[in-house]
């Protein structure tokens, strides 16, 4: 496991890694981050991550102390620190100390935390072979004209309270509906629909636009598997032949039944295995070396 932890270029150990209790970011969710991976020794669409970082950045009005190429720099010199090949990066910036007010002019300078650890498969081994389960819930995610889901922020109680429902009603994975029923996505990761061949995947406004997301279309264009951006109602998720989310740290997972109901056969159906592996020769052979 690594054992250096980046903050505000320092690095140090793992146990005493700290921030004020008045950084906003702990205080209030204000703030922002990406979640990346490496593989074998390169980072996997790291320009494509730094991009949104800072997107999400310009969307809260967030100023962050780093340009891209340093925050790049930054993020790999973190990752040869701890000798890591293969990894997780969890990047943060946060809107930094300030007092127990809401104004985020009382905090002048913003906290840039970069922390690397090795990563397994987020759902198990087990489960991407054989399928996940998901459910439905109750939660709806976040309307885009209160918290836009393209702002990649710390303040997640949206998608953790999904991941609660989830857990009560013993599904691997929970799926958000907007607040006008179309499909949304899942706790941390996009939907994809497939029927008749076609693929379908929910219009990015009510959920993130995800760097894996993109990956995974360009795939199937190569494929020659056509995809359609739509909205995605709750018979179109029943009655698909095949469903799997994608996300950094879930890559590629096949979803075999939600809320009871069986998806196709029952097993990951043969468009989505085949996205699986082009995907896994995608990671393996792409990405910035570290």
């Amino acid at each position: 496991m690594s054992n250096l932890i980046y903050i505000n270029g320092d690095y140090v150990p793992r146990d005493e890694a700290k921030i004020s209790v008045f950084d906003h970011g702990f205080l209030y969710g204000d703030g922002i981050f990406e979640g990346i991976r490496a593989y074998n020794g390169r980072v996997f669409k790291l320009d494509e991550h730094i991009n949104r970082l800072y997107d999400s950045a310009k969307a809260i009005c967030l100023t962050i102390p780093m340009s891209k190429e340093e925050m790049k720099s930054a993020v790999l010199k973190c990752i040869r620190k701890n000798n890591l090949k293969d990894t997780y990066v969890r990047l943060i910036v946060s809107r930094g100390v300030g007092d127990l007010g809401l104004d985020p002019r009382k905090c002048p300078k913003p906290n840039v935390i970069i922390i690397t650890q090795e990563w397994d498969a987020l759902y198990g081994g087990l489960s991407y072979e054989n399928g996940l389960t998901a459910v439905t819930v109750c939660v709806r995610r976040n309307a885009p004209d209160a918290l836009p889901p393209n702002i990649k922020s710390l303040n997640y109680l949206n998608n953790i309270l999904a991941k609660i429902e989830a857990i009560e009603k013993g599904g691997d994975e929970a799926f958000m509906f907007d607040v006008h029923g179309n499909l949304s996505e899942g706790t941390g990761n996009n939907i994809f629909l497939i029927k008749d061949g076609c693929i379908s995947t929910p219009l990015t406004l009510n959920n993130l636009n995800g760097i894996t997301r993109a990956a995974v279309i360009e795939l199937a264009g190569k494929m020659e598997c056509p995809v359609q951006e739509k909205n995605c109602g709750l018979v179109d998720l029943y009655t698909a032949d095949e469903v799997f989310v994608t996300g950094t740290a879930a890559e590629i997972a096949p979803i075999i039944k939600v809320d009871g109901r069986i998806i196709g056969n029952g097993k990951p159906g043969k468009i989505t295995r085949r996205l699986m592996s082009e995907f896994k020769k995608l990671t393996g052979e792409e990405g910035t070396p570290i």
